[in-house]
Protein backbone atom coordinates (compact mmCIF):
# COMPACT_ATOMS: atom_id res chain seq x y z
CA UNK A 1 0.00 0.00 0.00
CA UNK A 2 2.93 2.34 0.74
CA UNK A 3 4.25 1.88 -2.80
CA UNK A 4 0.84 2.61 -4.31
CA UNK A 5 0.52 5.74 -2.16
CA UNK A 6 3.93 7.03 -3.31
CA UNK A 7 3.24 6.21 -6.97
CA UNK A 8 -0.07 8.07 -6.83
CA UNK A 9 1.67 11.13 -5.39
CA UNK A 10 4.39 10.92 -8.06
CA UNK A 11 1.74 10.67 -10.79
CA UNK A 12 0.62 14.22 -9.96
CA UNK A 13 3.92 15.58 -11.33
CA UNK A 14 3.61 18.51 -8.94
CA UNK A 15 6.65 20.64 -8.47
CA UNK A 16 8.03 19.75 -5.03
CA UNK A 17 6.27 16.37 -4.81
CA UNK A 18 9.57 14.49 -4.50
CA UNK A 19 10.58 16.70 -1.57
CA UNK A 20 7.20 16.06 0.04
CA UNK A 21 7.57 12.30 -0.45
CA UNK A 22 11.07 12.44 1.04
CA UNK A 23 9.71 14.37 4.03
CA UNK A 24 6.93 11.82 4.54
CA UNK A 25 9.30 8.85 4.24
CA UNK A 26 12.27 10.19 6.20
CA UNK A 27 10.84 12.54 8.81
CA UNK A 28 7.38 11.23 9.67
CA UNK A 29 5.57 8.14 10.85
CA UNK A 30 2.90 8.43 8.14
CA UNK A 31 3.19 4.80 7.05
CA UNK A 32 2.97 3.39 10.58
CA UNK A 33 0.79 5.97 12.36
CA UNK A 34 -2.80 5.28 13.41
CA UNK A 35 -5.60 7.35 11.90
CA UNK A 36 -6.96 8.21 15.36
CA UNK A 37 -6.66 7.24 19.01
CA UNK A 38 -9.94 5.32 19.10
CA UNK A 39 -12.49 6.46 16.50
CA UNK A 40 -11.22 4.78 13.31
CA UNK A 41 -8.04 3.17 12.11
CA UNK A 42 -6.65 3.22 15.66
CA UNK A 43 -3.90 0.75 14.85
CA UNK A 44 -0.47 0.78 13.22
CA UNK A 45 -0.77 1.74 9.50
CA UNK A 46 -4.28 3.13 10.10
CA UNK A 47 -3.42 6.56 8.67
CA UNK A 48 -2.13 5.08 5.41
CA UNK A 49 -5.13 2.75 5.08
CA UNK A 50 -7.57 5.56 5.88
CA UNK A 51 -5.97 7.91 3.34
CA UNK A 52 -6.08 5.26 0.61
CA UNK A 53 -9.74 4.43 1.37
CA UNK A 54 -10.67 8.13 1.30
CA UNK A 55 -9.01 8.37 -2.12
CA UNK A 56 -10.91 5.33 -3.40
CA UNK A 57 -14.23 6.75 -2.20
CA UNK A 58 -13.50 10.31 -3.41
CA UNK A 59 -12.50 9.07 -6.85
CA UNK A 60 -15.83 7.22 -7.13
CA UNK A 61 -17.81 10.23 -5.85
CA UNK A 62 -16.04 12.60 -8.25
CA UNK A 63 -16.74 10.33 -11.22
CA UNK A 64 -20.41 9.81 -10.32
CA UNK A 65 -21.44 13.16 -8.86
CA UNK A 66 -24.93 14.45 -9.63
CA UNK A 67 -23.62 17.89 -10.61
CA UNK A 68 -21.65 16.36 -13.51
CA UNK A 69 -18.57 18.27 -12.37
CA UNK A 70 -15.09 17.03 -13.23
CA UNK A 71 -11.83 17.29 -11.35
CA UNK A 72 -8.25 16.64 -12.35
CA UNK A 73 -6.80 13.35 -11.09
CA UNK A 74 -3.97 15.18 -9.33
CA UNK A 75 -6.48 17.26 -7.35
CA UNK A 76 -8.29 14.13 -6.17
CA UNK A 77 -5.00 12.42 -5.27
CA UNK A 78 -3.56 15.38 -3.37
CA UNK A 79 -6.81 16.18 -1.54
CA UNK A 80 -7.62 12.64 -0.47
CA UNK A 81 -4.20 11.19 0.25
CA UNK A 82 -2.92 14.21 2.14
CA UNK A 83 -6.00 15.59 3.90
CA UNK A 84 -4.75 14.18 7.23
CA UNK A 85 -1.02 14.89 6.83
CA UNK A 86 -1.46 16.89 10.06
CA UNK A 87 -1.57 13.57 11.91
CA UNK A 88 2.07 12.68 11.25
CA UNK A 89 4.20 12.55 14.38
CA UNK A 90 0.99 13.32 16.29
CA UNK A 91 0.15 10.05 18.06
CA UNK A 92 2.38 8.42 20.64
CA UNK A 93 2.16 5.06 22.38
CA UNK A 94 1.61 5.16 26.12
CA UNK A 95 0.61 2.48 28.60
CA UNK A 96 -2.23 2.03 31.05
CA UNK A 97 -3.35 -0.73 33.37
CA UNK A 98 -6.16 -3.02 32.22
CA UNK A 99 -7.42 -6.42 33.23
CA UNK A 100 -6.65 -9.33 30.92
CA UNK A 101 -8.87 -12.38 30.25
CA UNK A 102 -7.78 -13.93 33.56
CA UNK A 103 -8.80 -10.81 35.50
CA UNK A 104 -5.18 -9.84 36.20
CA UNK A 105 -3.92 -6.30 35.84
CA UNK A 106 -1.33 -5.70 33.13
CA UNK A 107 0.13 -2.76 31.24
CA UNK A 108 -1.39 -2.38 27.78
CA UNK A 109 -0.40 0.07 25.06
CA UNK A 110 -2.74 2.75 23.73
CA UNK A 111 -2.41 5.81 21.51
CA UNK A 112 -2.33 9.28 22.98
CA UNK A 113 -1.92 12.69 21.35
CA UNK A 114 1.31 14.69 21.38
CA UNK A 115 0.51 17.81 19.36
CA UNK A 116 3.80 19.63 18.88
CA UNK A 117 2.31 21.93 16.20
CA UNK A 118 -1.02 23.17 17.65
CA UNK A 119 -2.37 24.76 14.49
CA UNK A 120 -5.76 23.10 14.19
CA UNK A 121 -6.55 20.15 11.92
CA UNK A 122 -7.38 20.96 8.29
CA UNK A 123 -5.48 24.22 8.41
CA UNK A 124 -2.40 22.41 9.72
CA UNK A 125 -2.54 19.99 6.78
CA UNK A 126 -2.75 22.91 4.33
CA UNK A 127 0.12 24.69 6.07
CA UNK A 128 2.33 21.59 6.05
CA UNK A 129 1.64 20.81 2.39
CA UNK A 130 2.30 24.33 1.15
CA UNK A 131 5.82 24.07 2.52
CA UNK A 132 6.47 21.56 -0.29
CA UNK A 133 3.88 21.89 -3.06
CA UNK A 134 1.54 24.52 -4.45
CA UNK A 135 -2.11 23.74 -3.80
CA UNK A 136 -4.97 25.01 -5.92
CA UNK A 137 -7.60 27.06 -4.07
CA UNK A 138 -10.04 24.13 -4.37
CA UNK A 139 -7.50 21.75 -2.80
CA UNK A 140 -6.87 24.19 0.04
CA UNK A 141 -10.58 24.52 0.80
CA UNK A 142 -11.24 20.79 0.49
CA UNK A 143 -8.40 19.89 2.85
CA UNK A 144 -9.12 22.74 5.26
CA UNK A 145 -12.81 21.91 5.62
CA UNK A 146 -12.74 18.11 5.26
CA UNK A 147 -13.96 17.78 8.86
CA UNK A 148 -17.20 19.50 7.85
CA UNK A 149 -19.76 20.02 10.56
CA UNK A 150 -17.66 18.34 13.22
CA UNK A 151 -15.99 21.76 13.44
CA UNK A 152 -17.32 24.18 16.09
CA UNK A 153 -20.83 25.47 15.31
CA UNK A 154 -19.46 29.02 15.04
CA UNK A 155 -17.82 27.85 11.78
CA UNK A 156 -21.00 26.43 10.18
CA UNK A 157 -21.76 29.39 7.92
CA UNK A 158 -18.14 29.46 6.73
CA UNK A 159 -18.21 25.71 6.06
CA UNK A 160 -21.47 26.06 4.13
CA UNK A 161 -20.00 28.83 2.01
CA UNK A 162 -16.88 26.74 1.31
CA UNK A 163 -18.98 23.71 0.31
CA UNK A 164 -21.09 25.84 -2.06
CA UNK A 165 -18.06 27.48 -3.64
CA UNK A 166 -15.94 24.32 -3.80
CA UNK A 167 -18.11 21.18 -4.02
CA UNK A 168 -14.98 19.01 -3.81
CA UNK A 169 -14.73 20.07 -0.17
CA UNK A 170 -18.10 18.49 0.53
CA UNK A 171 -17.21 15.34 -1.41
CA UNK A 172 -13.94 15.00 0.52
CA UNK A 173 -15.81 15.44 3.80
CA UNK A 174 -18.28 12.74 2.76
CA UNK A 175 -15.47 10.39 1.67
CA UNK A 176 -13.72 10.93 5.01
CA UNK A 177 -16.93 10.14 6.91
CA UNK A 178 -17.64 7.06 4.81
CA UNK A 179 -14.14 5.70 5.35
CA UNK A 180 -14.51 6.29 9.07
CA UNK A 181 -18.03 5.01 9.66
CA UNK A 182 -18.62 2.46 6.88
CA UNK A 183 -15.14 0.89 6.84
CA UNK A 184 -13.80 1.83 10.31
CA UNK A 185 -10.58 3.10 8.72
Amino acid sequence: MKEEFIELLRSTNREGIEDLIKFIEDKTDFFTAPASTRYHGSYETGLLEHSMKVYEILKHKAKNNVMKMEWQDDTLIISALLHDICKVNFYKVDYRNAKNERGEWEKVPYYTIDDTIPFGHGEKSVMMLTEYIKLTPEEKYAIRWHMGFTEPKEQYSTISAAFKRYPLALLLHEADLESTYFYDI
